[in-house]
């Protein structure tokens, strides 16, 4: 028996529950990984409450990295290897589990698995944003909300190593040095500033080619008025809720605009893509370009106080469930 996170209805945090379920061998191309650290995204919060539907009931939790502990028949890994993944089915809320190896990457040595936890499915984020859906290049300028968060802290040490400038939106000032202090050049707390126009004063009026925009709902529509003509606004998530539907003419009025929703599942689709991705990943974190900023760990048996935070937005870079 081991201890999992399962949820039999969608709703707040407290349809969270930690219970013992019986786990058999691994199958065919399956291993069974003993997770280490599990990391804490805000996609979890959509399957939790139902604005991504699950079917019922269900484990929850994208991300973990362990140690595989038994391998089934054709699978592509040994014991004792290190893993990570975030992109192989639900259920990494819990002690141990069951995965496709296909699914799996293997841990760079010198990489610790609490960083690989906390980087892989944030850092995997990052980099087909940048480098697949928008290839941001040395001399161009984009705008990226929540800076402060842990794909916003990733985000403006990558993209400021290509030599982008990087425009961030925060809440707090606390969270715009902290933004600050990994690569954003220049940082707007929403709170008190309005956002578009700002981006225009830095721009020159111009306008950015790009936005990459996670937050959804509130920022929607400041996201297209940050946007120079036939700029392309690049809307991956959702934490503040769905925009409201879209009239197209709106883009044709703004400037003859893009807009692009992609998810982290289609840009690692293959095997090799999302192998790719993670090495792309690792070797930052070796090289120092992206420090891992682990701000927050929870025992797995707090993870909907671990929900609550997240959602009310007290959380800063990582955060961590620990089995």
């Amino acid at each position: 028996m081991v201890k999992a996170v399962r949820i039999e209805q969608t709703g707040g945090p407290e349809v969270l529950d930690l219970i013992e379920v019986e786990l058999d061998a691994p199958g065919p191309g399956m291993v069974q990984v003993r997770n280490k650290a599990i990391g804490l995204n805000y996609i979890d919060t959509y399957h939790r409450s139902g604005l991504y539907p699950l079917p019922l009931p269900t484990g929850i939790g994208l991300e973990a990295a362990g140690e595989v502990i038994a391998v089934g028949e054709g699978a592509d890994l040994n014991v004792g290897d290190r893993v990570a993944y975030c992109t192989a089915g639900f259920g990494a809320y819990s002690e141990c589990i069951n995965l496709p190896a296909a699914r799996l990457v293997r841990v760079a040595d010198g990489i610790d698995l609490e960083t690989a936890a906390a980087v892989l499915l944030k850092g995997a984020t990052v980099e087909y944003l940048l480098q697949r859906t928008y290839p941001l290049a040395s001399g161009q300028t984009c705008v990226f909300h929540a800076a402060a968060g842990g794909v916003g802290l990733l985000f403006g040490q990558w993209a400021s190593a290509l030599g982008a400038t990087v425009i961030g939106t925060v809440s707090t000032e606390a969270k715009a040095e902290l933004a600050r202090a990994h690569g954003y050049d220049h940082v707007i707390n929403y709170s008190h500033e309005n956002v578009a126009e700002r981006v225009r004063e830095i721009t020159g009026g111009l306008g950015v080619p790009v936005v990459y925009d996670g937050v959804g709902k509130d920022t929607f529509e400041t996201s297209l008025d940050c946007l120079s003509m036939r700029g392309l606004m690049v809307s991956f998530g959702n934490a503040s809720g769905s925009p409201e539907p879209l009239d197209l003419q709106v883009l044709a009025n703004k400037g003859s605009l893009f807009i692009t929703r992609p998810t982290l599942m289609t840009y690692t689709a293959s095997t090799e893509e999302l192998r790719q991705s993670a090495a792309d990943v690792f070797e930052r974190v070796l090289d120092g370009r992206l420090a891992v900023n682990i701000q927050q760990r929870y025992a797995l048996a707090d993870v909907a106080q671990a929900h609550r935070d997240l959602e009310s937005r007290k959380t800063t870079g990582s955060s961590l469930l620990i089995p």
